[in-house]
């Protein structure tokens, strides 16, 4: 597979069609918002983003394994005064398609600038849309667990007999947990919410995100090893992170300036010795995660 650890330049439904079947272990990419980034990819309107995307993630679902994932940034825009509804059309259409829609991460930008509209808040988080293939897929969700957090002091320090088994939500949601099996671990098992900030520098890119973000997935979602791919590589972040982490990479963009710019940050970065866990924000919900 001559596309590992490469960064194509070229259209990915085009360079996709030259990837074998089942070869691919985690698809992450944030591909351009519609109307965003006219200059380089045309600035897709908003009601024909689902049209021009879903031929992609036709190769997406044909080249990701099957015990693989793909991870979609991305936000709906506003338009008219209301959010469109193309993200909700394109997960519906993308069922049809084949794709199981696992789950939804909610990304926390830590560092968002105030701001003021007439009729909404400022912008303070971003879908992290999780697509399978199968029900059963790669996962490991001790590589991304995080301090037990200040609430395990008192919390745990006193245990009742409930506390001990397993105690049926007083609300009859079905949730249950038993406090006791958190006795003695440092670590808990993290929400679907990931508190990050965004990226200060943009790296010659309208739209870089973090080295963290895709760093989380990748150690969520593979081993080293494991072929990572970005279709929307712009700057190179998601190639770099899984260079990091000693996975293999592929990065495609339409643009001849952003392959330069991540063939240039890809080969200086050598992979980590030691696979240092990431920090991140411990949240008093945590606590929430016990089951």
């Amino acid at each position: 597979m001559d596309f590992v650890d490469r960064i194509i330049q070229g259209d990915c439904e085009e360079i996709m069609e030259q990837f074998p079947d089942n070869s691919i272990d985690l698809i992450f990419t944030s591909p351009p918002y519609a109307d965003q980034r006219k200059q380089t990819y045309g600035g897709v309107r908003p009601n024909e983003y689902v049209d021009w995307f879903l031929p992609k993630t036709e190769q997406f679902l044909r080249v990701l394994k099957p015990t693989g994932t793909f991870v979609l940034n991305i936000k709906e825009r506003v338009v008219g005064g209301e959010r469109h509804t193309y993200v909700i059309e394109l997960i519906l259409k993308m069922r049809k398609q084949g794709w199981l829609w696992t789950e939804e991460f909610i990304w926390h930008k830590k560092n968002s600038y105030p701001g003021k509209w007439p009729n909404r808040f400022r912008d303070s988080w971003e879908r992290l849309l999780q697509f399978n293939k199968q029900r059963k897929f790669a996962m490991y969700q001790e590589e991304v667990m995080v301090p037990v957090g200040d609430w395990a002091q008192d919390r745990l320090s006193s245990l009742s007999d409930t506390d001990k088994m397993r105690d049926e939500s007083k609300v009859n949601s079905g949730f249950g947990k038993n406090v006791s099996n958190w006795m003695g671990r440092d670590k808990v098992y993290p929400t679907n919410v990931v508190h990050m900030a965004t990226e200060c520098s943009n790296r010659n890119h309208s739209a870089a995100f973090p080295v963290p973000l895709p760093t989380w997935f990748i150690k969520l979602f593979t081993r080293p090893g494991d072929i990572v791919l970005d279709p929307f590589v712009g700057s190179g972040t998601t190639a770099l992170a899984a260079k990091q982490l000693g996975r293999h990479y592929v990065g495609i963009d339409i643009s001849e300036e952003y392959c330069e710019i991540a063939e240039t940050r890809v080969m200086q970065m050598q992979p980590m010795l030691l696979d240092e866990r990431t920090t991140y924000d411990v949240r008093p919900d945590n606590e929430s995660t016990m089951s």
